[in-house]
């Protein structure tokens, strides 16, 4: 099973909360994360895009860095992790990402791939005057099938003559082409989501639910890979969790008390109403999951992040890691800490070691 950390790009990581750890992003706090999973043998690592953030007392995802500039700086310290970047498909024209990301695969040595978004919270793009109307949302991913088509044939052609509803190219170059081919990943857990990633992308995010579930995203994962047997094509899940863990049950989870203690109402206030701009969205697309988000998950009430969460003891996290691992269609995991150098630390030194589905990395690393 594949390991990746869904690194800090926004301040305080993805728990919206003013009692869990408290800092901004920064290159050096990320290049400290991404080396520290390289050398304990993750074997990716992924940078949102985030261009408005929640607010609140939190201020949270208020200070937010750039996913292709950040990962491109990533690229030229690290020799083996893969790297992803997001893209904003609303901000940059196809082309220009094609041309990015080629950038990135020669820094990288072929390292590189991208994670696209279609966009949710309207709010990011108003405010530059991008923002397509309500309509984007019944057609985002007519919009980003599009897209896909115009990279693709520039990284394979060199050229494309693309003309579509979105799009029209006209002897558009691209020169050189990448090195290997670049892997695309989404999002998607809605019907049109899952369709669009099994037909166009190599990976697929599928969130986690609840408190120690691992295995309740198997239905989503089912959907997946019924979905890629229809079109023919390998498409992997990896399954979104974070990871909070001490060295007893007891101390982990009064950590997720202390948290959902503080949790910051008034940003998931703000957040909820933006999710709720879409009223065809799904329950389990990402904007009907921040959407829960103040309410909260059955009896729990609000919860500080829409993740589903692994609390426990090292060893009780790595049994919960293996019940993942063996979820049929899984490819593999991308992990959030409610601390991410000390988790970083705890998952390399005490929870990977114990992991049956790592054992041949552990001991590498």
């Amino acid at each position: 099973m594949d390991v990746g950390v869904f690194i800090p790009i926004g301040n305080n990581g993805w728990l919206i909360s003013t009692t869990s750890p408290q800092y901004k992003p920064s290159f050096e706090l990320n290049k400290a994360i991404v080396q520290k999973a390289e050398a304990y043998g993750f074997e990716f690592a992924l940078s949102m895009i985030k261009l408005r953030g929640f607010g609140g007392p939190s201020q949270f995802w208020d200070y937010n860095l750039e996913s292709f500039t950040l990962m491109a700086g990533l690229a030229a310290v690290t020799s083996r992790i893969r790297l992803l970047a997001s893209v904003a498909v609303l901000t940059l024209p196809p082309a220009i990402v094609a041309r990015m990301a080629v950038t990135i695969d020669s820094i990288s040595n072929g390292r590189f791939g991208i994670n696209l978004v279609t966009g949710w919270q309207k709010a990011e793009y108003e405010q530059m005057g991008l923002w397509p109307g309500e309509v984007h949302f019944a057609r985002r991913y007519d919009y980003l099938a599009e897209y896909v088509q115009v990279m693709q044939e520039l990284w394979r052609d060199g050229r494309s003559d693309f003309k579509g509803t979105f799009f029209t190219m006209n002897d558009c170059r691209l020169s050189p082409q990448p090195s290997v081919p670049i892997a695309l990943m989404t999002a998607g857990q809605s019907e049109k989501g899952v369709k669009f990633a099994a037909e166009y992308t190599d990976y697929n995010f599928v969130g986690s639910e609840g408190i120690n579930t691992p295995t309740k995203c198997a239905p989503t994962v089912a959907r997946l890979a019924a979905e890629a047997r229809r079109t023919g094509r390998q498409v992997g899940a990896y399954l979104l969790v974070m990871i909070i863990a001490d060295e007893t049950d007891a101390s982990a989870m009064a950590k997720w008390e202390h948290y959902k203690a503080g949790t910051d109402m008034e940003a998931l206030g703000w957040a909820s109403e933006q999710a709720g701009a879409d009223k065809q969205a799904s329950t389990t697309s990402t904007g009907g999951r921040i959407a829960k988000l103040a309410t909260g998950e059955g009896d729990e009430g609000p919860v500080p992040t829409r993740f589903g969460r692994l609390i426990g003891s090292y060893a009780s996290v790595a049994r919960m890691l293996d019940e993942m691992a063996a979820i049929p269609g899984v490819a593999g995991v991308m992990l959030t800490f409610d601390d991410f150098l000390i988790g970083m630390e705890q998952f390399g030194h005490r929870i990977q070691p114990l992991m049956a589905s790592r054992a041949r990395i552990a001991a590498a690393a």
